[in-house]
């Protein structure tokens, strides 16, 4: 019986693991080879072995250096404020109100809320810069800048150009946090539902017990709330962390250029492209793709293993 079990499972595994194989894991292969040639990608020429060459030249390329500190901007800002605002939102739709049970219960209208939030997880990325393309116009007709120029805050003649300034501020160009405002815009809501999940598992006897105290809203958050949802929020930083390693559909769309002003708005995936179907060089573009798919797992590792702890029963 066990063998005959055995062999079912297998049959039915079989082929989805074949077709796994050769459409995910054999084109991470290929490129894992290339990355070690000089393959031109449009040319008849066979690729010729150059070793860590290209490896070595991302060392000292500095706009892909460029692009990496703008991949660590907002692999610290969307993560750590996209959470911020999730958790704050799902206290409040679930724990936050004044209901019948000692304030247990969340706000009212929750599930209203909940819809809300969650609107632009029905939408594409895609679709989602486009919207936001003509909100951010910087020619006085977006939305935005028709607003401030009818309220006199701005001169017609020199609207804000949003994600066409390369300006600093904070240190940082102007044209990411303004990509950094979509990229929360536009997950905040599904963490929320997340977040709201698993405070919905959490027993209502322990905030009770919280409340009977004498512990306030912040108290119950900190203690209680936030380190029964430790596993969750790490599962929740990885995932952002995957999407601020990417931002791709946000810069192509929404920059001119696809990276500019002048660079500005240049990250990892953004420079792959160009390197690769603009410049020809595949090779070198393939390096890029494999230290980033590195880089990707390392920083995946380390957040589990510094946030991995003995499982919580309640």
């Amino acid at each position: 019986m066990r063998h005959g079990k055995a062999r079912f499972v297998t049959g039915f595994l079989a082929i989805p693991v074949i077709l796994y194989l050769y459409y995910v894991i054999w084109p991470f292969a290929q490129a894992a080879g290339y990355s070690f040639t000089d393959w031109g990608g449009y040319s008849d020429r066979p690729p010729g072995f150059v070793g860590l060459g290209n490896y070595s030249r991302l060392v000292k390329d500095e706009l892909f250096q460029t692009a990496f500190w703008h991949n660590v901007f907002f692999l610290i800002t969307v993560p750590l404020l996209t959470i911020a605002l999730a958790l704050f939102f799902a206290f409040l739709l679930n724990v936050g109100g004044r209901g019948n049970r000692a304030g247990v219960q969340g706000v009212w209208g929750s599930c209203l809320y909940k819809v809300i939030f969650f609107f632009p997880q029905v939408l594409s990325l895609v679709v989602i810069a486009v919207m936001w393309q003509q909100i951010y116009r910087g020619d006085g007709q977006g939305l935005i800048n028709n607003l401030l120029i009818k309220l006199g805050i701005v001169d017609p003649q020199n609207p804000v150009t949003f994600t066409a300034d390369p300006q600093p501020f904070l240190g940082i160009p102007a044209v990411l946090w303004w990509l950094l405002l979509i990229a929360i815009w536009g997950g905040v809501g599904f963490y929320m539902v997340l977040f709201s999940a698993a405070m919905q598992s959490i027993p209502k006897d322990i905030f009770e017990a919280a409340l009977l105290d004498g512990a306030g809203p912040i108290h119950t958050f900190f203690r209680v709330t936030l380190p029964l949802l430790r596993d969750t929020v790490s599962v929740a930083w990885v995932y952002l962390g995957f999407i601020a390693l990417d931002m791709y559909a946000l810069v192509y769309v929404m920059t001119p250029s696809q990276g500019g002003p002048n660079h500005t708005s240049e990250i990892f995936a953004s420079v792959l492209n160009f390197t690769a179907f603009s410049k020809g060089e595949f090779g070198y573009a393939c390096a890029m793709g494999v230290a980033l798919a590195v880089f990707a797992l390392l920083l995946a590792a380390v957040q589990l293993r510094i946030t991995r702890r003995e499982r919580i029963e309640f």
